[in-house]
């Protein structure tokens, strides 16, 4: 089989990933939940081709910085050259956090799935950042 929804079948010639536009994902995101406990901040940037992701979340003290990965980019369809979402992986000692995001409407929707090594139940959390000119993670 080779695709598993009538919008997988594509016509025109297959689109390289470095050919998707990013541009509506790159940006430093603030959470739009001023009293989040989980992520505060999020940056998306773009290095030697690569996306990156940094994240800093809510910490005891302040913000934690997560440190930064690299994200596969989701085109908004199979025939389109524009980047609509990312997915990413933070590795932690105790577990790890898998963020997949998603434009819309001027947002970056951000689906978080915790997973633990111990025995932690792992959970799901959405939350939205809107776009801010603060500078972070310099």
């Amino acid at each position: 089989m080779q695709f598993a929804q009538l919008s997988d079948l594509v016509e025109s010639a297959p689109i390289a990933a470095s050919d998707i536009d990013r541009r509506a994902l790159l940006g430093n995101w603030i959470n739009s939940n001023p009293d989040a406990s989980s992520i505060a901040r999020v940056k998306v940037s773009e290095s030697s081709g690569q996306l990156r992701v940094q994240v800093f979340a809510v910490g005891p003290d302040g913000l934690f910085d997560w440190g930064t990965t690299n994200a596969a980019v989701f085109a908004a369809g199979p025939a389109s050259k524009v980047g609509a979402g990312f997915a990413c992986t933070f590795n932690f000692e105790f577990g790890e956090a898998r963020l997949q995001g998603m434009i819309m409407k001027g947002l970056l929707v951000l689906a978080q799935f915790h997973l633990f090594k111990d025995d932690r139940v792992d959970y799901f959390l959405r939350e939205y950042f809107a776009m801010t000119h603060e500078l972070f993670g310099q």
